[in-house]
């Protein structure tokens, strides 16, 4: 095979001896919710068939237990299960017959929403529904019997291999760490006995499977918990499972509820790489590295450093199925590149176990239900907003041989996404607009910039269809004062447009109030594109590798200096709506800098004193000097309105269709939807 000139560590295969990977490209764990649904692995066959025609090397498919007290819904223990394994392992081999899948073999253990889940001691997670019941030497040796049980079916079901979790919290990680295993006999007590658990695992599976079949162990590198992990534990524990048959070692990195973000688009690219690397040096086998890597040249650098011998990517698979097709032909342009919102992938996942999916693209885990087949019937389109719904609906128009003209009255795409580019820890923004850019001219589209149309161009146009994603308009509470000068919007702020004082307060504490939080509290480089100011904001020690890369370090966070406060007319805990797997960090962040976080406020006037409110009934005057209105959005539908009384066909999208929030994911949806069916 040639090598590949741009990059030539992502294109080697990779040698295992029995077998061998095409490329060095993984399709990482992810579970997507179709593992319970009706007709749910038909719908998986599609999703990781999609993946694998775009170029994938290996899969390893989302978490399944080895039996009931492992999870919740899907699991493997009996040949029936074993059966219906074979729809997703058929459908990957008959795209291509050189792409490995494996099965990742996920005991939950503490964590599993289930009464009947148990765990080396009764330690309950802070974040889990029910305490454990602490296994005994029986449940020891029935739990070790069934992971050896649920990997030969999985070799039965056709699966190439399997990965199991040792990681995150989940049942084999908790018999490693001190706060989580307090047993005094042999499964416990001394790093040796702790670590025992996992080994046998491993030695039982291997035993199950034989000796040509994929084995992965997923290994906790660096657990972000204080009190976690020694550096010294790590490589021992990694000698030990290549040492019982592991061929491959994934690593990860915290616990899930470790106060410290690792996947969050606040966390820059390729954060944790090194540490993959400082292990790597340790073992014989290769090595797989994990998180916020999401394009070609992060990838390959990784790999050219030594850092790992593969890399791994399950959001960014959701995002863009044909990642590595785009890669391998020069066309990184075109990538629909994972920004790790977590909004409709993980936010799902761990926000009561819905389907998943993909912001930026919501044909992920919908390959069978949404396609975007060419039309039979071409029309003239006009798409008015290029904002997230505008650009979706446009491109997957175009795409399917309509003609669309796409306008603005802006001087570039983006509507409301160039603002959020420019919120510190939101910079992958840049990317989705850097796509879509691309679409554009790939598809065709018309692209009419610094062009504010009415219904009578539009008629002139002689459009089929108009399509009407004209966004949102800030809404303006009805309160004294409100045209008070120290009375600004978010949208100014964001921009640059107007000044903001040293005291602030901010009207309104959903996303955008918190958006506006972070960007003038702000100072210095942002975390997420540096990663020593990303290590010294949360408390993270690379160099020394703490007990869990984090016991005794201090989080540092740079401030502007101002006093914020935040605030909501809700009485529910501020920041609540935030994103599940974000959100905290969100609120930590802001913490740290000394933000004040208000709610149950009534706002009363602004006047040359400051803001006038009732906070809980009692009256509060905040002096500041100034006041950033976040107080929710109204839809814009003048152009919609005029269109409706000249009698032409429109449709209404994105905020202009709903703006009681922002939220790109349904905009980007239902633009999507509409399009493919037009």
């Amino acid at each position: 095979m040639p090598i590949h000139p741009r990059y030539p560590h992502l294109f080697t295969p990779l040698d295992l001896g029995f077998t061998r990977l095409k490329n060095r490209v993984l399709m990482g764990s992810m579970h997507t919710g179709l593992e319970e649904a009706e007709g749910g692995f038909e719908r998986l066959a599609a999703y990781y068939a999609e993946r694998v025609r775009g170029g994938v090397g290996m899969i390893i498919t989302g978490g399944i237990p080895p039996n009931e007290e492992g999870g919740f819904g899907a699991k493997l223990s009996t040949p029936a299960e074993a059966d219906q394994h074979r729809l997703i392992t058929d459908a990957v081999h008959a795209a291509d017959a050189e792409v490995k899948i494996c099965m990742q073999i996920l005991h939950m253990g503490a964590l599993a929403p289930n009464p009947a889940c148990v765990a080396p001691s009764a330690v309950k997670s802070r974040i889990a529904p029910h305490p454990p019941q602490a296994l005994d030497e029986a449940g020891i040796q029935k739990q070790l019997a069934d992971f050896a049980h649920c990997a030969a079916l999985a070799r039965q079901a056709g699966y190439d291999g399997v990965e199991i979790i040792g990681s995150a919290g989940y049942l084999l990680s908790t018999f490693l760490v001190q706060k989580t295993n307090l047993r005094t006999d042999a499964w416990g007590g001394s790093f040796e006995n702790r670590m025992r658990f996992p080994v046998e695992v491993v030695r039982r599976v291997r035993a199950a499977v034989g000796p040509d079949f994929i084995l992965i162990f997923r290994i906790s590198a660096m657990d972000m918990l204080e009190g976690g992990l020694a550096w010294d534990e790590i490589v021992t524990l990694a000698r030990a499972v290549e040492a019982a048959g592991a061929n491959i070692l994934s690593t990860h990195f915290c616990w899930h509820e470790a106060p410290v973000p690792t996947i969050a688009t606040m966390v820059p690219r390729a954060a944790f790489a090194s540490v993959t690397g400082r292990l790597r040096q340790a073992v014989t086998v290769p090595v797989i590295t994990s998180n916020r890597i999401n394009m070609p040249e992060v990838a390959e650098s990784v790999l050219a450093r030594g850092d790992a011998d593969l890399v791994s990517m399950a959001r960014p698979m959701l995002a863009d199925p044909e990642w590595v097709n785009k890669a391998r032909e020069g066309r990184e342009d075109e990538i629909n590149t994972c920004i790790a919102c977590n909004q409709a992938c993980l936010d799902h996942t761990f926000g009561g176990y819905k389907q998943v999916s993909c912001l930026v693209n919501p044909r992920a885990c919908n390959e069978t239900l949404l396609n975007y087949g060419p039309t039979p019937a071409p029309k003239r389109l006009a798409v008015v907003g290029a904002g997230p719904a505008g650009l979706a609906y446009a491109t997957v128009a175009a795409q399917r041989g309509h003609a669309v003209t796409l306008f603005d009255s802006a001087p570039e795409i983006g509507g409301q996404f160039n603002l959020a580019k420019r919120i510190p820890g939101k910079e992958e923004f840049f990317e989705t607009l850097r796509y879509y850019r691309r679409m554009i001219d790939v598809h065709g589209i018309e692209l009419r910039l610094n062009t504010r149309v009415d219904a009578a161009a539009l008629k002139a146009g002689n459009f089929d269809q108009v399509i009407v994603a004209t966004g949102i308009a800030p809404r303006r509470p009805e309160i004294e004062g409100i045209g008070h000068p120290k009375v600004v919007s978010y949208i100014d702020v964001i921009l640059g447009r107007q000044p903001v004082g040293q005291r602030v307060a901010i009207m309104g504490a959903g996303g955008i109030g918190f958006d506006v939080a972070e960007l003038i509290t702000h100072a210095g480089p942002s975390g997420a594109t540096d990663i020593d100011v990303f290590a010294r904001e949360w408390g993270i020690d690379f160099a020394n590798h703490p007990r869990g890369g984090v016991t005794g370090v201090v989080p540092q966070v740079a401030s502007s200096g101002r006093s914020v406060t935040l605030l909501q007319r809700k009485l529910e805990p501020v920041g609540k709506t935030l994103g599940r797997t974000t959100g905290w960090t969100h609120r930590a962040t802001l913490a740290r800098r000394g933000v004040r976080m208000v709610n149950g406020v009534e706002y009363l006037k602004v006047d040359d004193a400051g803001l006038h409110v009732r906070v809980h009934g009692e009256p509060q005057l905040l002096e500041v000097d100034t006041v950033i209105v976040c107080a929710g959005q109204l839809p814009l539908r003048t152009l919609y309105d005029e269109l409706q009384a000249a009698g032409m066909k429109a449709t209404l999208v994105g905020g202009a269709f709903e703006a009681s929030e922002l939220d790109a994911k349904r905009a980007i949806d239902q633009a999507s939807r509409l399009a493919a069916v037009v």
